[in-house]
């Protein structure tokens, strides 16, 4: 059967009352700094990076319609690049002096980090009133996700987690499709990755390396417990690293669980149950590869009207318990069993299909099982998508699929040009400049929803154990030891703002 579906009262409702009104006082939701541009649409922001290479290159690249007023990375050599190309930019190995100094001067920063520094850089910035753009997967403990979520809220920052794949027609016309009832109740989701491409599965290195000159380490430490300084945390590596990343989920889950994640709406789960593909998990790093279900409870959700009138603006629908499966790596190699073969995937009963349409089974990808079909995607980002409904012989592409045609556009397109990640930068800078959070598609309030459902499996790694989950209150409540996963205890003086 089709997601149940009914209406609504789209304006008359208190909800809806207060948020309209709140929007209009922009001054009272947004604060003071949002309401001065708001003045003139078309002046430049002034932004600053908190991570200048990496990830953090692009990152302010996508940006660089605006002012690039300040970078700061803990590293000036691998800066270097960045700070010829904006030579008007001022640098800091220190966000903190940065934000001492040029606070006044700064309207919005990214944060390109590795995981463990993300909550600390994002909330310092967002205390201060400046808007955040943070690169996936947000945070690394669920506890700070919900503590970003909740500081977007108090503060009336504009936000974006950088799931770029959030701006592709593609993702928002897939949830259109399932949400529609394409292929009716969706009760499987599997998801698989070719993660980990870095070494996991290893304890802690022997022997110490000189730091570089350029390196402040004990910035690069942050929050975490301090150790000393080996070559193979940095600068890519850290994402295996107990202390520093958060594995294979952290890097792809916030990209090829976007789709499926906004499709159902699935919310909190109620149980968790992850294992290590092959072997166990150590004290230092993930194990190389990891198979975990996630169990939803039935649950109704509120998506726009396909037909929105004046008094009905918004749909109710109904979802049946789901289950998610993720899988991610493999077994070791023989001769190097800090990498894998990429076996780890879904059942090939499941797949037989994806493989006579593709010649192979892809390394990466996305599949929903509904009683009325299945919707497959390819890629990283849920941007492709094929469907087959009951009694197809196969998959079809949705652009060329019939049932497609007739399902309304539902959700808003991103309309600035480039690829996925200079529009989804471009869509966070627009809504500054307009004072409108909710242009973001993946602002704080939803990209951290979706952040708390891949941390959880990294806890019930970490823990051992099944969890069974009270999502409200953030508490495994057959397990109190994963309380330790779920909040880290920070190194002094680095703390939450």
């Amino acid at each position: 059967m089709k997601p149940h579906r009914k209406t609504t009262p789209g304006v008359l409702n208190r909800r809806n009352f207060i948020k309209t009104t709140s929007l209009a006082t922009g001054a009272v939701v947004f604060g003071v700094p949002a309401l001065l541009r708001a003045q003139n649409l078309n002046s430049k922001l002034n932004i600053a990076a908190i991570g200048a290479m990496g990830k953090g290159e692009s990152d302010t690249n996508c940006c660089d319609t605006e002012n690039i007023v300040a970078l700061c990375d803990v590293d000036s050599k691998r800066a270097a690049k960045q700070l010829e190309k904006y030579s008007g930019a001022k640098f800091y190995q220190d966000y903190r002096k940065m934000l001492d100094e040029m606070g006044k001067g700064i309207d919005a920063v990214t944060v390109s980090t590795p995981d463990h520094f993300h909550a600390i850089a994002a909330s310092a910035a967002m205390r201060l009133g400046k808007h955040v753009y943070c690169q996936k997967p947000l945070v690394q403990t669920i506890y700070e996700a919900r503590y970003l979520r909740n500081l977007a809220h108090e503060t009336g920052v504009i936000t974006q987690m950088g799931n770029q794949g959030s701006a592709a027609d593609g993702l928002r016309r897939a949830v259109e499709c399932i949400q529609a009832g394409i292929i009716g109740q969706v009760r499987e989701v599997h998801v698989w990755t070719n993660r980990p491409i870095w070494p996991q599965g290893m304890g802690r290195p022997d022997g110490t390396d000189p730091v570089p000159a350029s390196l402040d380490w004990d910035i690069w430490i942050g929050p975490a417990k301090m150790r000393p300084y080996n070559k193979v945390y940095e600068p890519f590596a850290w994402r295996g690293w107990l202390d520093f990343g958060t594995g294979a989920l952290g890097d792809m889950a916030c990209h090829t669980v976007n789709m499926p994640f906004r499709s159902l709406q699935l919310g909190y789960p109620t149980e968790i149950e992850a294992t290590p593909f092959i072997g166990v998990m150590n004290d230092e790093t993930y194990p190389i590869g990891s198979k975990i279900r996630f169990e939803f409870p039935a649950r109704k959700i509120s998506i726009p009207a396909a037909h929105p009138t004046f008094f009905h603006k918004h749909d109710t629908l109904a979802f049946d318990p789901a289950t998610f499966w993720w899988y991610d790596g493999g077994k070791p190699l023989a001769d190097n069993p800090t990498r894998h073969d990429g076996s780890n995937k879904p059942p090939h009963e499941l797949t037989t299909d994806i493989v006579e349409m593709l010649g192979e089974m892809p390394g990466s990808g996305c599949l929903l099982i509904g009683d009325k079909g299945k919707i497959f995607s390819p890629d990283d980002y849920g941007e492709q998508f094929f469907i087959k409904q009951n009694g197809e012989q196969k998959f079809a592409h949705y652009k060329k699929h019939p049932a497609v045609a007739s399902i309304p556009q539902t959700l808003p397109r991103n309309t600035f040009k480039g690829d996925n990640d200079r529009r989804h930068h471009q869509e966070w800078i627009a809504a500054i400049k307009a004072g409108k959070p909710e242009d973001c598609y993946s602002r704080f309030a939803i990209g951290a929803q979706l952040v708390e459902i891949m941390l959880l499996g990294c806890v019930s790694l970490r823990a051992g154990k099944k969890l069974e989950w009270d999502g409200p209150n953030m508490v495994a409540k057959n397990c109190p030891e994963a309380a330790q996963f779920i909040k880290r205890e920070n190194r002094a003086p680095w703390a939450l703002a």
